[in-house]
Parts: structure tokens; sequence; C-alpha cells
């Protein structure tokens, strides 16, 4: 790593919460080594396995707090009674220069909340988005809403699709990122009326993205395009539904190389492709969204992961770190505004806080 990342971590977030935060961040140390984290949580909780790391305990310290955000706590609520939770002291940590991002597993509207609050949004951006990178048959796809918000128009829509494109070109390292909104069909006519009218604001604009028109749904596995864009409710639905079919598929196969002598023979012959399989499918390789559109870099680990899963999460958190994501995005969102008007802000420089 050419400088040391801080992460900073809420490390009560989560169903398995703080045992596979801090293995994770140990498993996150042997891959980035100059990494260091902050842990935010119940420091009798934390320490103890903390101490049967030493390693991980000697670039590491503890900011106690006894409170922690439930996972069913409404977002108004977290925004009122969570001064001094583990998320929301982990949060202002970036805010205050302390780190350079935060990661939790925990309350997924709580932690969206409460970024927007502390950090506020960028300019051009209304609503952030919930942004993740999906296996495909000719790779990775971004995705976004994965859940932030449940609805949005046309003009929301047109916003994710510039902070996919971006985040798909500086991070993912796509030199020209395809894009396209998710719909029932491909025809022009499909579709509800905000999705219609973004892709006719992206057709007609002076934006430099490569926009595709429509997707489906099949096309979010087969690869068709780089960035695949939708509301929060459509996204979230999408993303359920490839994850239970990935472990329904992975139980199909278990059972049915259980069933016979000749099936398990096979599988001694055919190990390494299976293994490749299921590698290729982990969800927890791919565990880790984004909260794009915000001044501040937020990573949003699956609450049920294990340390393996958490661990990637923080790698997503140390690349955007590495690749100046919040930089990127700023100047790309700033020369953007120049072909055309994304949101009803006047262009005007942005501070943003962070460690340097």
């Amino acid at each position: 790593m050419s400088r040391q990342i801080i992460l900073a971590l809420d490390a009560m977030g989560g169903d398995h919460a703080p045992g596979i935060v801090i293995k994770g961040a140990n498993i996150a140390r042997e891959r980035h080594p100059d990494a260091r984290f902050i842990f935010f949580g119940q420091q009798s909780a934390i320490e103890p396995i903390l101490q049967t790391l030493p390693k991980l305990r000697d670039c590491s310290e503890i900011v106690h707090t006894d409170e922690a955000i439930p996972g069913d706590m409404k977002p108004s609520l977290a925004l009122r009674q969570s001064k001094r939770s583990s998320m929301r002291l982990a949060i202002e940590a970036v805010k205050n220069g302390q780190a350079h991002a935060v990661v939790s597993a925990g309350n997924t509207g709580a932690l969206m909340a409460l970024s927007k609050m502390i950090f506020g949004t960028m300019l051009g951006v209304d609503r952030p988005a919930i942004a993740s990178y999906l296996p495909t048959q000719r790779g990775e796809t971004v995705m976004l809403d994965l859940g932030a918000n449940v609805s949005a128009d046309a003009e929301t829509l047109v916003q994710y699709a510039i902070l996919g494109e971006v985040f798909s070109r500086t991070v993912m390292g796509v030199p020209r990122p395809s894009v396209a909104l998710l719909n029932v069909g491909s025809e022009d006519q499909k579709g509800h009326e905000e999705v219609r009218e973004a892709a006719n604001r992206l057709r007609n604009s002076n934006l430099p993205i490569d926009f595709q028109g429509f997707v489906e749904g099949n096309d979010i596995t087969e690869g068709t395009v780089d960035v695949v864009v939708t509301d929060g409710f459509t996204g979230n639905i999408a993303l359920k539904t490839a994850e239970g079919t990935a472990h329904m598929y992975a139980a199909y196969m278990r059972r049915a190389l259980k069933s016979s002598i000749w099936t398990r023979l096979g599988y001694l012959f055919a190990r390494k492709a299976f293994q490749q399989l299921r590698e290729k499918l982990d969800p927890r390789k791919y565990n880790g969204a984004v909260l794009l559109g915000l001044q501040g870099i937020v990573v949003k680990s699956h609450g049920g992961t294990d340390a393996f899963g958490f661990a990637n999460a923080l790698g997503v958190g140390i690349d955007m770190v590495q690749h100046r994501f919040i930089d990127s995005v700023e100047r790309e969102l700033t020369a953007l505004s120049a072909h055309v008007s994304i949101a009803d802000h006047a262009p005007s420089a942005i501070s943003v806080g962070g460690v340097s």
C-alpha cells in the first residue's frame, strides 16, 4: 500500500458482532499489512478477542461505548437516539479526519441516514445509493440502487447512472463502462414513466456515458452491461433473488453429488471444477456494498456474513481509499456538470473532510 489507511469499524454491528468484525479485520491485516483499525464498541467484548490476535492488536485501538444500534431500529429513531452508538462514532471518526473509511455490518437504514446527515451528499447528488458488484458470465457488473431508496424518479436514476459509471471506471478499472436501466423489456415503450423519462434524458444529454438503453433481469447475470441502474426496491429484490438462486443451486448440487456411488466418483474426477464454481459464486467474495454519493467512504457489509466476508468488505473500503474515490467522483461530477445539469445545484467547490 502506498500510504497507511485507517478504517473505522462498527464493532457491534451485524448478526455475529464483535467476533466476525475483529476476525475479519485480522484477515484484512494479513492482506494489507499497512492497514490500521479503530474498533468502536464495548471494550469488554472486543478486548478479549483482540488479545488472542497480537499482530492485529498492535495495529488497532478501541474506542469504548456501551451503545449500539439494533438491527430493527428505524432510521428516524437512530438519528435522534444514537449519539454515542458504535455506528455513529465510527462515521464521525471519518468525518473528523481520524480515519479514511467506515465499515459496518449493522442496520442498513440507520447507516445510510447517519452517513447522509454527517457527511452530506456530493454536488449534483440528491439521494445516495447503495452499489455493489455481482458475478456474471463476463466478469463483474456494478448494480445500484440495492435498497437505499425504495423509489427513484427520473432525475435520481440519471444521477445513479453517473455514480455507477464513475465507480465502475475508477474502482473497477473498466475503461468505458456500458450503462443501462433495468426494465421489464428492452423496448422503448416498456416500463413505468420514471424509467422511460430517465432513459430519454440519458439518450438526449451530452453526458459522455455509453448508455445502452434498457436491460432485463436475465441480462444482469449475463453481464450484458457493466452498470445496471434501478430503484432500491427493484434492486434489493433482484439481489436477494440472485443470492437465493445461488444457494438453491448449491444445495441441489450437493444432494445430486451424494445421490449414488457413481455421482460421488464423478465428483472426485471433477472436484477442481466444482471448487472453482463454488469460489466464483461464493457471496462472501462479493460482500461489501458502497454508499455512493456521500462526501465520505462508507461500506456496508452483509449483516449475516462471516469473518472472510467481512474482510472482503474491508478490502472494498481500502480499494476506494487507495483509488481516492471521493476525489475521483467529485472531479467527474464537476466535469460532467459542464455537459448537462444533473441536479438543482449550482457548481461550487466541495470541501471533503478526511485524513490526507
